[in-house]
């Protein structure tokens, strides 16, 4: 078996785990490659915002997540158990929960495009600072409201209990095959969320934006700068992140153990 790493570099604990790992994988005469089209898996220790860079660095390839932050939604793997989990996959003790991602563009108002990578968690459109934007949500082409809000959230179920679930959006269990609209602090009456079809393609068009702005449309938290005019699309991605597994828990479980 080989696996690829993916450590967070800020966090001494993960590097420091990530030398364990290499330590047992000798042990367990496991190959370790850096290249991601050679692994059988990839290894991603550090905390959630590093599974989520795992995710889209995956290209298919099953993550198994050590858990070296704090909730840990998606790392459920102490470090401390680490050992254990490897020989668990050695002898195929696992399973794999497949996860929706979504994928979207940006429309510019000269009409090029650039497209949006995949996230597992969400694309939103949001700002840095204490000014509301004006925005239309269309989904399937036809228009939902007019939003004047801090931005708003196009999520993945797995994304439900992520900015979503601050933002008083519903939880959702992380299997289901849905996309959910959250709008960001609005101004308006109809402030609650929106549950649509997986198949769904969600249009957010920038109407107005107050000066020195700064809109960015975000895939997982990263940003692309977006102005008055433009469209963002979101979609199904159709790629999925594949977890390893390797107990079951019921999602009633594992949000009440999470939450409390």
């Amino acid at each position: 078996m080989k696996i690829y790493i993916n450590a967070d570099p800020h966090k001494e604990i993960a590097q420091e785990t990530a030398k364990k790992l290499i330590g047992i994988s000798k042990e367990l005469d496991i190959e370790i490659t850096t290249k991601i089209d050679n692994a059988d898996l990839i290894i991603s220790i550090g905390g959630d915002g590093t599974f989520l860079e795992s995710s889209r660095l995956s290209q298919g390839k099953p993550i198994l997540g050590i858990n070296c932050g704090t909730l840990g939604y998606l790392t459920d793997i102490n470090p401390d158990e680490m050992k254990k989990a490897i020989e668990d996959i050695l002898k195929e003790n696992y399973y794999i929960e497949e996860r929706m991602m979504l994928e979207g563009e940006i429309e510019k108002k000269n009409g090029d495009i650039i497209k949006i990578p995949q996230a597992l968690n969400e694309i939103s459109i949001s700002k840095n600072i204490f000014r509301v934007v004006r925005f239309d949500v269309l989904v399937d082409e036809k228009l939902i409201n007019s939003y004047t809000a801090d931005g708003m959230l196009v999520c993945t179920p797995t994304g439900s209990t992520a900015y979503n679930l601050s933002c008083g959006g519903p939880i959702v269990d992380p299997t289901a095959k849905i996309i959910t609209l959250t709008p960001i602090a609005p101004h308006t009456i109809i402030n609650r969320s929106i549950i649509l079809s997986e198949d769904a393609i969600v249009s957010i068009k920038i109407t107005e934006l107050r000066e020195n702005t700064n809109p960015y449309a975000l895939y997982d938290g990263k940003p692309i700068e977006i102005e008055t005019g433009d469209i963002v699309r979101v979609k199904k991605s159709e790629k999925n992140t594949k977890i390893i597994k390797l107990s079951w828990q019921s999602f009633i479980d594992n949000i009440r153990e999470n939450i409390n």
